[in-house]
């Protein structure tokens, strides 16, 4: 009786070691036929043929998309990722690159600087640089160049620059003096520097002075009447289109 569970059990242990010599084969087998998936992002689709060939990998290019990082006729991304351990034989997927979208540039010329940006981003471009300049004559708030230029044609998606109408500042004016100068004098040259006349009003009379009455309503507009006072006083900065008050007599 012992001999024969001697035999059962020296039946299992062989048995027990054939399993495990079987899976160490078959484990040797299937990792001996596996390979590192190569790195095909940004070759040409022939180098990469040659490429996953050599690793025993067939390559099929299926779709294409635009990139603007990715030059035209490569591939673009790669499907299992590189690095990735797969068996000889599996089947790797690219995406092949068409390079950056071609476009054309819409003409922004004389909308206005937020009409412009609306218009240029729903066609899917950016806005690049604004600068601002004051144009006479021009409305203010409004395009007056870009670049790239309008309708120009196969150009890869840019960002389109605005020279856009400012406001013109006033322009400014050191305050001249015109007291001891007559009223007609002093209008002639306030408005060759773009100023008018504000209020002529009569200078007070100083108590105990031999000065001559106050000046009636058509005296004060006389051009012969004479400035002994005035606001902005002489020194003062003033904006072109000021008004400038006198004290006549």
């Amino acid at each position: 009786m012992k001999s024969f569970f001697r035999l059962v059990l020296r039946a299992l242990v062989l048995v027990v070691i054939a399993l495990v010599s079987a899976l160490t084969a078959m484990q040797l087998a299937i990792h001996g036929r596996e390979v590192s998936v190569p790195n095909l992002v940004g070759k040409a689709p022939g180098e990469a043929q040659k490429i996953a060939s050599q690793a025993g990998l067939p390559l099929e290019v299926e779709r294409q998309y635009y990139s603007a990082t990715v030059p035209e006729g490569r591939i673009l991304s790669q499907l299992p990722v590189a690095g990735t351990r797969v068996r000889r034989g599996w089947q790797l997927r690219v995406a092949e690159s068409l390079g950056p979208q071609r476009v054309q540039i819409p003409s922004v010329l004389g909308e206005s600087e937020r009409a412009a940006e609306i218009n240029i981003r729903r066609r899917g471009l950016d806005i690049g640089a604004v600068a601002q300049v004051a144009v006479p004559g021009s409305s203010a708030d409004q395009v007056l160049a870009q670049s790239p230029p309008p309708n120009a044609s196969d150009v890869a998606a840019p960002k389109i620059s605005l020279l856009v109408s400012d406001t013109a500042a006033p322009q400014a004016f050191v305050m001249p003096s015109f007291v001891g100068q007559s009223l007609s004098s002093a209008k002639a040259a306030l408005q060759d520097g773009g100023l008018h006349v504000g209020n002529v009003s009569a200078a007070p009379q100083i108590p105990g002075t031999s000065e001559s009455p106050a000046l009636s309503s058509s005296a004060l507009l006389s051009p012969s009447a004479v400035i002994v006072s005035q606001d902005p006083i002489p020194g003062q900065k003033v904006l072109s289109g000021s008004a400038v008050n006198f004290q006549v007599r």
